[in-house]
């Protein structure tokens, strides 16, 4: 059957995706050919002017940009480790829960954070963590513990950061894996009952088995993401104490770009931020393609 028979046959499911398309065509690719800037110097009057890899060599020999790069690496890489593997073991433990209304409620609740703004999440967590009636301070001053500033303690920082995604993301990343969890066959389960295994060897030899495809999926698509390393959040949790830490490419370019003006320079930052992502996530799915047969396509 031709493309055009397919989408003549489906056309309604074309249709439904025809919003999402221009979604991505407006505001993804179309905005790629204002990326030729980056070898350009932008003049306010008259044409821009072709200069090559100037903005790259000057971009590379910055050591501020590579303090960024090195702070974006880092808490990019923390999330990774420490963020990723949560909403799989709250997908698992979910779909333990049998009692209907109590499941409907603890979902609720922790889907709840998605949909608050950064700005709000950051006043929630900045008055959570105040030094003086903070409420993590006040159950460490219970215990005699001395009060701690999270805020502007560059040990605590990106930690405050990683856990902050984890409480606002981690349940609503869990749909897509209990979506996974619902496929399976129950009859995997019952077979799995009557041979005597556990809970936990089920979800050991069957649910983790077969939420392998949807694991390296949703993984190989937040290496596309890597170098994203939240600009929303860190720009309204940053301050001035804890700037040298965790100022990622995402505010370096707003700062460069938008506050200095330097736009061709800061085009030239943003497009070596995509750059990397592409080559993140080519690699990674043809890396799991060889290796489990499994991959994003």
């Amino acid at each position: 059957m031709g493309i055009l028979q397919r989408i003549r046959k489906d056309w309604v499911l074309y249709v439904m995706l025809l919003p999402a398309l221009l979604y991505f065509g407006l505001f993804n690719v179309i905005p790629l050919i204002g990326m030729k800037l980056a070898f350009q110097d932008y003049r306010i009057i008259g044409d821009n002017v072709w200069v090559g890899l100037k903005h790259f060599k000057i971009l590379f020999s910055s050591p501020a940009f590579m303090d960024v790069l090195k702070n974006t690496v880092i808490l990019s890489t923390m999330k990774m480790v420490f963020f990723f593997p949560v909403p799989i073991i709250l997908s698992i433990i979910i779909n333990e829960v049998r009692n209907g209304p109590f499941r409907k409620y603890v979902q609720s609740i922790i889907y709840l954070p998605h949909f608050l703004s950064w700005v709000v999440i950051a006043g929630i967590w900045i008055s959570f963590l105040n030094p003086g009636d903070g409420g993590i301070n006040v159950i460490r001053n219970f215990f005699n513990l001395p009060s701690l500033d999270f805020m502007t303690s560059k040990d605590h920082i990106r930690w405050v950061l990683v856990f902050q995604e984890m409480w606002r993301s981690a349940g609503w990343d869990s749909i897509i894996y209990l979506a996974a969890i619902m496929k399976i066959s129950p009859s995997l389960y019952e077979a799995a009952k009557i041979d005597g295994a556990s809970h936990l060897q089920q979800m050991r030899y069957i649910t983790l088995p077969e939420l392998k495809g949807t694991i390296i999926t949703v993984f190989i698509l937040n290496l596309g993401f890597f170098m994203n390393a939240g600009f929303d959040q860190v720009f309204n949790m940053i301050n001035h104490s804890v700037i040298s830490v965790i100022d990622i490419l995402d505010t370096y370019v707003y700062r460069i770009g938008i506050l200095n003006g330097q736009y061709a320079y800061a085009t030239a930052a943003s497009l070596f931020k995509g750059v990397i992502g592409v080559i993140l996530i080519l690699s990674t799915h043809f890396i799991a393609k060889r290796v489990s047969g499994k991959g994003v396509w």
